[in-house]
């Protein structure tokens, strides 16, 4: 769930790969893999449907 918590911060895929320290390929392979996995069309719907079924926590995945 790291790519989802990082985007659910509005993080590029440029600023996610440079964080988890992966391609920014790496990362949209697994955006793409997150919308098939949950018939989500964007980034919004998919963290949205995160947050309701309590995959991530915004609030946890921010730092002080």
């Amino acid at each position: 769930y790291q790519v989802l918590n990082l985007a659910s911060e509005g993080l590029t895929n440029k600023e996610i790969a440079y964080r988890l320290g992966i391609s920014e390929r790496t990362v949209q392979f697994h955006v793409n893999s997150i919308f098939n996995k949950t018939t989500t069309n964007s980034r919004t719907e998919a963290v949205a449907l995160a947050l309701r079924n309590g995959w991530i926590n915004v609030a946890a995945s921010r730092g002080p």
